[in-house]
């Protein structure tokens, strides 16, 4: 029962911290005063709440006895750095054969091809700079292609959990089993999608990122109950080494809460036109320059490549890429994750289309002549700031295997300590409070900080 008490104990501090915090007492008093805030927050939770609720309808045909927690099932999925990622992403939903298994990453998958196509493919660049219907189009494109990548990813998903456990599948796995249950694969992903999208439309923050980061943070009990099974199993100094974790964790967020948060403020000045008895421009903004542009795409780039090696099974190359853990896994992964944010960041960052648009709108950089010095002052600016980030990127990356190889973390809590699970949330909860912050402001009342607001340092 001690780790019952732990987790208790944790949680209760947690609760009156907040509850003692009133600045955030107030701020919800605030959201709560607001009509149409409430209505869009109530309506985001409602709409959650159902996603969850799919998450444990398992698909009709398989015995969910067999694969619940304590299984072999579960053990093996805790085990395969993929599956157990895919089932981080959909909050169990995959490891459960859920309706909703699959969640929203061929969604995500078919995302990044469309984008990739729009830098490369002409006909996608044109719908680009069409304005609402090229975006219109490019979505109903995305859309087709997210289809095209579930008829994929269904029967591969039903033969490697038949692979798995056979006896799971009441009726067999024959060739009309695995198309229903890919057209059920199908239906419960393109209702996600409609959910996302109906909580960016009347709700609040970006749908699609709030659904990824529930089913994130939707394991983060069962991953913190088995890290502490696992501590108090292991020595008596237990609850010590876990309240250090702990504090780790919340040094970890503030990092990536800084590395998500940092920019570079360009000043840009604007020459003063006189239209009539009108006076225009002759003010001074700023180009914000992440120092994480890129934010987590390095990263599933370089994960993704990191599983080439296991095609090669039973050769020195795969053995030496088989461990999370190991130093050439870790090294490899963090090389690859510098060279993709470079990459990436020089993808959509184009400092030629900045000096464009500046020069257009008579904007000019104080002390840098407009044109080509331009263009080179931002693309030097890009690479200097990309260099600390991509290296603190890199760190991210590998610091759940760092977690686990020199403090013993359990793989499943270890997730938490970085990677896209830790960049995926820290970044989704900045954008919904940046916009309940938004609503807030708007109406006169004060933001969630006591000074300044919610945005990125310089």
């Amino acid at each position: 029962m001690n780790q019952y008490l732990v987790v208790g104990i944790v949680f209760l501090v947690v609760i009156a911290l907040l509850a003692t915090n009133k600045k955030i007492v107030e701020t919800l008093k605030n959201i709560y005063k607001i009509e149409e805030l409430r209505k869009r927050v109530i309506y985001t939770l409602g709409l959650l709440l159902i996603y969850r609720l799919g998450s444990f309808v398992v698909i009709p045909g398989i015995n969910p006895n067999l694969l619940g927690e304590g299984s072999q099932y579960a053990d093996q999925l805790a085990g395969n750095g993929l599956l157990g990622l895919l089932n981080t992403f959909s909050g169990g939903a995959f490891g459960n054969a859920a309706i909703f298994a699959l969640g929203v990453m061929p969604y995500i998958t078919a995302s990044i091809i469309i984008q990739l196509m729009g830098m490369m493919v002409p006909y996608f660049q044109k719908m680009q700079k069409e304005g609402e219907s090229g975006r219109r189009k490019m979505n109903q494109w995305t859309r087709f292609l997210t289809i095209g990548v579930l008829l994929l990813q269904g029967p591969a998903f039903i033969a490697n959990l038949y692979h798995m456990v056979p006896q799971a599948f009441v009726y067999g796995n024959s060739f009309g089993f695995v198309a229903y249950a890919t057209t059920i694969l199908i239906a419960g992903t393109m209702f996600i999608m409609w959910l996302g999208e109906k909580i960016t439309d009347k709700g609040i923050g970006n749908g699609i990122s709030l659904i990824i980061m529930i089913g994130i943070v939707a394991r983060l009990p069962h991953a913190l109950l088995a890290e502490v099974n696992a501590r108090f199993q292991t020595s008596t100094g237990s609850f010590i080494m876990l309240i250090l974790e702990l504090v780790l964790l919340f040094f970890v967020f503030l990092a990536t809460i800084a590395l998500v948060q940092g920019v570079r403020k360009v000043p840009v000045q604007y020459a003063k036109r006189i239209i009539g008895n009108k006076q225009y421009g002759g003010v001074r903004q700023y180009i914000p320059l992440k120092m994480n542009a890129a934010n987590v795409m390095p990263i599933i780039f370089a994960q993704a490549l990191m599983f080439i090696p296991a095609l090669f099974t039973g050769t020195a190359f795969a053995a030496a890429f088989s461990s999370m853990t190991g130093f050439w896994y870790n090294f490899t992964l963090a090389v690859l994750v510098i060279a993709f944010t470079y990459f990436y960041t020089a993808i959509i960052i184009n400092p030629q289309m900045m000096g464009d648009e500046m020069k257009r709108n008579g904007g000019f950089i104080p002390g840098v002549k407009p044109g080509k010095d331009t263009v080179n002052y931002i693309d030097t600016i890009m690479t200097r700031i990309t260099l600390p980030g991509s290296f603190f990127l890199a760190l991210v990356a590998i610091m759940p295997a760092l977690a686990i190889r020199f403090l013993g973390i359990d793989q499943s809590f270890a997730h938490f300590y970085g990677g896209t699970s830790l960049l995926i949330m820290v970044g989704v909860v900045l954008d919904t409070l940046k916009q309940i912050e938004s609503y807030l402001l708007m109406r006169h009342y004060d933001g969630f900080m006591k000074t300044g607001r919610i945005q990125g340092r310089h």
